[in-house]
């Protein structure tokens, strides 16, 4: 209830920005700490109503209050969304996203793939799978919006279901490879992909026909696993927080997209495990700061910082920056 509460400051003292409809509902909790008694949601009506009062015209425009459930729209923008699978904060482990369609693990309850469902369904297919009978989607395959390869380990049956349930556009395709977990030895979005030194050169090519994509083999931060280790869509990415300037400033020429060191979970460098992208959308581990979110949203392009041309392109990134780090700082101190 104390995080409640500060979000209730917040409001009240107009700092907050976010993007996304926050539901007050007798069985859901808020933000993970509020209680399940029909007297929190009590409290919770009288306290928007009176900030609904309290607010400007502007804010009152954007605040809308209902009986049962107590949603608070704001202007939509795009962002990242905190989310675990069940006790896991690797949420890249379980789950693939990519513009055509995403991939989530089978789960014990509906939890992981509601939330998957509710933000992607309107645009892409979201998918129930599993390779070779395990759960862990996301570092078994590797796709964009032309394909996606999975290991040998792959059933008949679960390639069967993946190309029954994908549009007819995405190529599903088996890879004979040694290093059979191929998300994390390759990472790509819809004009590159990095693979690992060691990749079977019958790989390379799979991987550059099926995707449509340019292959280099590369190593990050001193790291192999390329696809465990950085995380890029067509907008822009991130890299292992060890990573030089001059390697940062080298992959960035390669790509042709800006690039960011940085983490996720609280500090963890396995980007690939904790962080899934595309162009529009972003997911990160429950465990994710404030601030880590400020750098995704920003170096992703997600918050709404695209700017003008040039110089001005970067003065109003930076700008952006500041403005969610004080968001950030605030969300945190409070």
């Amino acid at each position: 209830q104390q995080h409640h509460y500060s979000l209730i400051a917040q409001l009240r003292a107009g700092t907050i920005l976010t993007s996304s409809v926050l539901w007050c509902r007798t069985k859901t909790a808020f933000h993970g700490t509020l209680g399940t008694k029909r007297h929190d949601n009590n409290i919770c009506s009288r306290q928007l109503q009176t900030i609904k009062k309290e607010s400007s015209p502007v804010h009152r425009r954007h605040l809308s209050i209902q009986r049962n459930s107590l949603p608070i729209f704001i202007d939509r923008i795009k962002m990242a969304t905190r989310v675990a699978f069940e006790n896991s904060n690797e949420i890249g482990v379980f789950a693939a996203l990519t513009n055509g369609y995403c991939l989530t693990g089978i789960n014990r309850s509906e939890n992981f793939y509601s939330v998957f469902e509710a933000e992607l369904s309107s645009h892409i297919p979201v998918i129930h799978a599993t390779i070779a009978g395990c759960r862990f989607v996301g570092r078994t395959t590797v796709g964009n919006r032309r394909g996606l390869l999975v290991p040998s380990t792959c059933t008949d049956q679960e390639l069967a279901h993946l190309r029954n349930s994908l549009p007819d556009s995405v190529v599903v395709q088996r890879v004979e490879e040694r290093l059979s977990a191929l998300g994390n030895i390759v990472a790509c979005n819809d004009h590159v992909a990095l693979v690992h030194p060691d990749v079977d050169r019958e790989t390379e090519d799979v991987i550059s026909d099926v995707l449509g994509v340019e292959v280099f083999r590369q190593i990050v931060g001193g790291q192999a696993l390329v696809g465990s280790y950085c995380k890029f869509s067509n907008q822009g990415g991130m890299v292992h927080p060890r990573t030089t300037v001059e390697d940062i400033e080298e992959l960035s020429s390669l790509l042709q997209v800006p690039l960011v060191a940085g983490t996720v979970n609280r500090g963890s460098d396995v980007l690939g495990g904790g962080l899934i992208v595309n162009d529009w959308s972003s997911f990160v581990g429950l465990d994710t700061t404030s601030t880590e979110i400020s750098v995704i949203e920003n170096i992703f392009r997600l918050s709404g910082a695209t700017g003008g041309a040039g110089g001005q392109q970067g003065q109003g990134q930076q700008s952006n920056i500041v403005t969610n780090m004080r968001s950030s700082l605030i969300d945190q101190l409070s």
